[in-house]
This record gives C-alpha cells, sequence and structure tokens, in this order.
C-alpha cells in the first residue's frame, strides 16, 4: 500500500461494529497518517467509529450503499410477501416436474427443438408438426418463466428483482395458456394434455390474492424508486459491471441537482402525506444530504493546489474481498462469509502457491502441467458421466437456451398457434 494513494485518495472500509472498526481505523492513521477524506456505508458502527477516529476529516456516504438500503426499506415489505407466497405455493418445483414429464417425452422425439427453431423463424407451424407442437411449446414456457429468477444486471436486490420476474412470468404463462389451450391445430383436443396440466398447475397460485396485491403494490413503489436510482446515476439499468459500478461519470453538482428535484416530485405528490415508505424515503435522503454531495477537496502538492474529487462509491476494497471470498468458495465450496474471515489467513496461500514454482513441482509429482495430471482420470468414466449429465431429463436442450433468453418468447408462441389456426 502507498502511504501516498492512501492520503490523496480517500479511506474506504466495510465494518461491523465500532469496537472492532475503532481500532483497525486507529492502526491505519498511526501508518499512513490522517486520510484526505472517507467514503462508506450508513452502518452505525462506521459512523460512530469515522466520528471518534476523524473527527475533523470529510467523510461522505457511498452512493451505491445509499441507494441500496433505501431501496430495501422501501420495497423490502412488499418483496419478501412475493418471496415467500412463491416459496409457499411451491411453484418452482411443480413447474420443475412438469418440465421433466413434458422432457421425457421430447427426448423420444428429437425433431422437437428444431421444429420450434423453424416456427418461431417463420412464426407458423408446418401442417404435420400440429400434433406435437403442445409439448414443446408447453415445456418452452416453462423454461422462459422460470428464467426470471435470472434476470437482473447482478446488483441484487432493490436493484434485481428475480422473484418479482418470476411471479409476472408466471402470470404471462397462465394467459397464454388460456388463449392457446382450446385451440387444436390437429382437430383432436387430446393432443393440447401439456396445456390443460399446466393451467392445473398454475391455478393455485393464480388465486393467491395476496401475491398479486403485492405485485401490484412494489411495481407501483417501484416506479418511484427507479426515478431516484436514475437521478443518482448509480446501478444503470443497462449496466454490466454489476457490483463493481462505479456509478456514471457526470458532475457532482448536476447528480445534487438531479435528487433535489426528485425530493420536491415525491414530496408534492397528492399521496404523500399518507405514504409513509415515502416519507422515510425523503428522511434519510435529508439525513445524508451533506454526506452524499460532497465538494472538491482543495490539497497542496508539490505542484501546487490542486482539487480532488470524492469517489462515489467504495467499491475498492469491496471488489478486493469479493475476489478473495470468491477464490474461497472455488476451493472450499463453502460460501460463508464468517468461516472465510476465520479461515482466510492461514489458508488463502494455499491458492496462491498454485504460482509458487517450488508449490508447483510437489503438486505436479514430475508432469508437465495441470492438464497432464488431469489426463491420468479414467476418461471411459468421466464420458460416462458426462453422457449421463447431458442427457439428465432436467437439462434444457442447448439450442433451447437461446430462445429461453427471449423477452417476448412467449407472445410469439401464442402467435404461432393463432397464426396456425387461422
Amino acid at each position: 500500500m502507498q502511504t501516498s494513494c492512501c492520503r490523496q485518495c480517500r479511506l474506504s472500509i466495510v465494518v461491523l461494529h465500532e469496537a472492532h472498526i475503532a481500532p483497525f481505523l486507529e492502526n491505519i492513521k498511526k501508518s499512513f497518517g490522517t486520510p484526505l477524506a472517507l467514503v462508506h456505508d450508513m452502518g452505525k458502527g462506521i459512523l460512530a467509529a469515522v466520528a471518534n477516529v476523524f473527527p475533523d476529516v470529510p467523510d461522505f456516504i457511498c452512493h451505491f450503499h445509499f441507494l441500496r438500503d433505501i431501496g430495501k426499506d422501501f420495497l423490502g415489505a412488499e418483496y419478501d410477501i412475493i418471496r415467500r407466497r412463491l416459496s409457499r405455493q411451491g411453484i418452482g418445483a411443480k413447474l420443475r416436474y412438469r418440465a421433466k414429464q413434458l422432457k421425457k417425452n421430447m427426448d423420444l422425439h428429437p425433431e422437437l427443438v428444431p421444429l420450434l427453431e423453424t416456427a418461431i423463424r417463420d412464426a407458423a407451424l408446418p401442417a404435420d408438426a400440429c400434433q406435437c407442437f403442445p409439448v414443446v411449446n408447453a415445456y418452452t414456457l416453462i423454461q422462459w418463466a422460470l428464467q426470471g429468477k435470472s434476470e437482473g444486471r447482478g446488483y441484487g436486490f432493490p436493484f434485481d428483482h428475480p422473484h418479482l420476474a418470476l411471479a409476472k412470468r408466471i402470470r404471462q404463462v397462465n394467459t397464454d395458456i388460456e388463449h392457446i389451450k382450446d385451440i387444436y391445430l390437429s382437430g383432436d383436443w387430446k393432443d393440447n394434455d401439456p396445456y390443460f396440466k399446466l393451467h392445473v398447475d398454475l391455478q393455485k397460485i393464480m388465486q393467491d390474492k395476496t401475491l398479486w396485491k403485492a405485485v401490484e403494490a412494489i411495481e407501483e413503489k417501484n416506479a418511484i424508486f427507479e426515478k431516484l436510482r436514475e437521478a443518482m446515476r448509480i446501478a444503470p439499468k443497462n449496466g454490466s459491471h454489476g457490483l463493481n459500478d462505479e456509478g456514471q461519470k457526470g458532475n457532482i453538482r448536476t447528480i445534487k441537482g438531479r435528487v433535489k428535484k426528485f425530493r420536491a416530485w415525491l414530496t408534492g405528490r397528492k399521496d404523500y402525506p399518507e405514504n409513509s415508505a415515502a416519507k422515510k424515503m425523503i428522511g434519510q435522503i435529508d439525513k445524508y444530504w451533506e454526506q452524499l454531495f460532497a465538494d472538491p477537496i482543495t490539497v497542496q502538492t508539490p505542484s501546487g493546489v490542486v482539487q480532488i474529487q470524492p469517489q462515489r462509491t467504495n467499491n475498492i476494497l469491496e471488489q478486493f474481498f469479493r475476489k478473495i471470498k470468491r477464490e474461497d468458495r472455488r476451493r472450499t465450496g463453502n460460501a460463508s462469509s464468517g468461516r472465510m474471515l476465520r479461515t482466510i489467513l492461514a489458508e488463502t496461500p494455499l491458492v496462491r502457491n498454485l504460482k509458487n514454482p517450488a508449490y508447483m513441482t510437489i503438486l505436479l509429482h514430475g508432469k508437465e502441467s495441470l492438464a497432464d495430471v488431469f489426463a491420468e482420470i479414467e476418461i471411459s468414466a468421466f464420458r460416462e458421466a458426462f453422457r449421463k449429465a447431458r442427457n439428465a431429463p432436467e437439462k434444457i436442450p442447448e439450442k433451447l437456451k437461446s430462445l429461453i433468453a427471449l423477452p417476448d418468447l412467449s407472445e410469439r408462441l401464442v402467435s404461432i398457434v393463432k397464426m396456425t389456426a387461422a
């Protein structure tokens, strides 16, 4: 660590309790001096420790953590209801079971997946394919619905809403099935048995008034949260950096002005006086206002006076921590942060030693490379295990994956049935 870098940038720390934080900050102060500024989350422990150890240092709040915490408070109650209701209904297990049954049928007819590809491309079905189409159509609709839980940009809640996306896709699939289940392309109602069974699977959850009330409520509230998200220019919807997002570049005064306009818009709504969640949001904005929008810091250097704009997030150390955590998870298979923190100092070198020639000499045991070591694995056993995994009923056919990723896939599938029947 370079002292000049530490002093001229800012101090970014993720911690839990003041009793643990203060000694760490004192050590930083002793080793590197007093930082020019600090950027961190709103944890009570770090707020108290910073005030105690660095009482006169400019202190700022990470925009990502601020917006995330506000969003959790604002949307959390409804989102928890959605998550619990989906779990209680067991809808994921129901859909996976139905998909497994349909997949067995599809495995007997390998022409079904190419048929679906052709149908989506041409927006119509060949006449001789009408009888078997409901099998692959119902299977694809199920997988498309389940794909909703993979929606998001890697930010986590409240920016990503995988359970909400799943619920909305389930509702869409139910609507789609109701539109096509009575369209008998081959003239025999029995061919539509996959639609009928899927429709039955969805009936209980579609009658869950608590779930759909929460979905309606969170969509209304999310429209407000998205306005604040846009104003703060953080965690953009089309972002590709996930938790490593540093926020869109821009003048901090411009962002401050945008948040000020958002505040005026929200407090000016007719429903604001009765909206306790919105009032709590405004209270949080007001509480941390001065710590959110920092003016540039003037610094005297050998080259003269310069101004440094404090960073908007504390991602530098968090990215490092996440990297260490990923490496530990890959090595141990355990995702527990507590376990990692208890063992990291003793065990981290085991992975780092893969770059150590002496360690590699022992590990390779006379072989030229790790590839040569792995080559000693019995290939026939590996191939058999791979074949079984590839043919597992739960595994989505490779050619379907790109189709399931289409946001409007369900609309296309319904359109194919209707146009074929016309």
